[in-house]
């Protein structure tokens, strides 16, 4: 893959990576409520704040780090940048992130299934259906799209999660306030929340690596990566703070977002959020495929190919929405999710964090870095 493009503008070289590891992160789980009530609702308000917070320093730092050494390598997708990280180790990140690709596009499906037969009445087959069409339709069309989608999708989530808040704080606004008053200061296990949450998600930061041609520095790299983790955190956190209103009964929702939903009882807004989910959905699996996409498409560049086409992409996407979003399902991997998503989290230390904190680090400060060959 090729350096940094001339002329970018200021919102493809700082802006867009942070909305780029939103759109992978924010997925069903973040999105409706149900991962903030596993991981930081137990904590509690204060305790869950502290959590998120924690998660977003872990997330900026390493996004950072991430950044400039992909930049560095010249390395803007993830099977390059792990043979520059890891060497012959670099197969052992694909397959756990085989493994997480599996697991997410198992519940994406079965999320906007459920969110066709919520809202529309739909059979559930016929969201997953549309949910995958979607995904393909945008990842074939290559990067531009893409970014196109996480800037306009991105748009659509913090204007919705504002709206959010500002009707919860109309509907129940006391209960809030009331809710923080009471609480303790951070206490017990909540450390181990916002690091379980992090570690598992941080594989983002190598998910998006294709955005990064548009940096033109490594200081370019650098406020990429510290200005992601807030832009990332932001809907959550005002997400949490709505939820804290009904602490801690709110914790054994299965889907938080609709017990909130029905205390505002906002007519239509209901709708409105079910769609932004949809899209949240649909940017995380973009995200996650379009990464496949550029590795694939990388080696065939190496190898004095023209990239990846149309058809190419296309077809590449749903081999893999037919492999892991159906298929997986059935054969039970979204009953495993809970479990799995913490074993994800102690691969992707073994596999990612640990050695970008370690070799990734020397390596940066080593001058000057050296370049991956392109015959890679």
């Amino acid at each position: 893959m090729s350096g940094a493009a001339t002329g970018a503008s200021r919102f493809q070289r700082f802006w867009l990576p942070g909305f780029a590891l939103k759109a992978v992160i924010i997925g069903g789980g973040y999105a409706t409520g149900r991962e903030l009530a596993e991981y930081f609702v137990p904590s509690g308000p204060w305790g869950g704040l502290a959590a998120m917070l924690l998660a977003t320093a872990i997330w900026s730092v390493v996004a950072a780090l991430t950044f400039a050494l992909a930049r560095a390598m010249r390395a803007y997708d993830y099977r390059r940048f792990f043979e520059g990280l890891l060497g012959p180790g670099w197969i052992a990140f694909e397959i756990a992130y085989l493994i997480f690709v599996v697991l997410i596009l198992a519940v994406f499906g079965a999320a906007a299934g459920a969110i066709g037969a919520a809202t529309f009445d739909w059979p559930d087959l016929a969201g997953s259906a549309l949910l995958a069409v979607s995904i393909v339709a945008f990842t074939a069309f290559g990067a531009g799209i893409v970014e196109t989608l996480f800037k306009y999708a991105s748009m659509l989530i913090y204007a919705v999660y504002a709206l959010f808040l500002v009707f919860a704080l109309a509907s129940f606004g006391g209960l809030i306030g009331a809710g923080f008053a009471a609480a303790p200061p951070p206490s017990g296990n909540w450390m181990a929340g916002g690091l379980t949450y992090a570690s598992y998600n941080i594989v983002g930061a190598v998910v998006i690596l294709p955005v990064l041609r548009h940096l033109t520095s490594q200081r370019d790299a650098v406020i990429a990566g510290l200005i992601a983790g807030p832009l990332t955190m932001l809907p959550a956190i005002l997400f949490f703070v709505a939820m804290m209103a009904f602490y801690p009964a709110i914790g054994a929702e299965t889907l938080p977002s609709d017990f909130l939903l029905r205390q505002m009882a906002v007519p239509g807004f209901h709708v409105l959020f079910q769609l932004m989910i949809f899209a949240a959905l649909l940017e995380s699996g973009v995200g996650a495929i379009h990464a496949i996409n550029e590795r694939v498409s990388g080696v065939v560049e190496a190898r004095g190919r023209p990239p990846l086409g149309t058809r190419a992409r296309a077809l590449i996407g749903s081999a893999v929405l037919v492999g892991c979003m159906f298929v997986a399902a059935r054969i039970g991997l979204v009953d495993l999710i809970a479990s799995g998503y913490r074993f994800l989290a102690w691969l992707f230390l073994a596999t990612f964090v640990l050695p970008l904190l370690t070799i990734g680090v020397w390596r940066l400060f080593r001058s000057p870095v050296p370049a991956l060959s392109e015959t890679l």
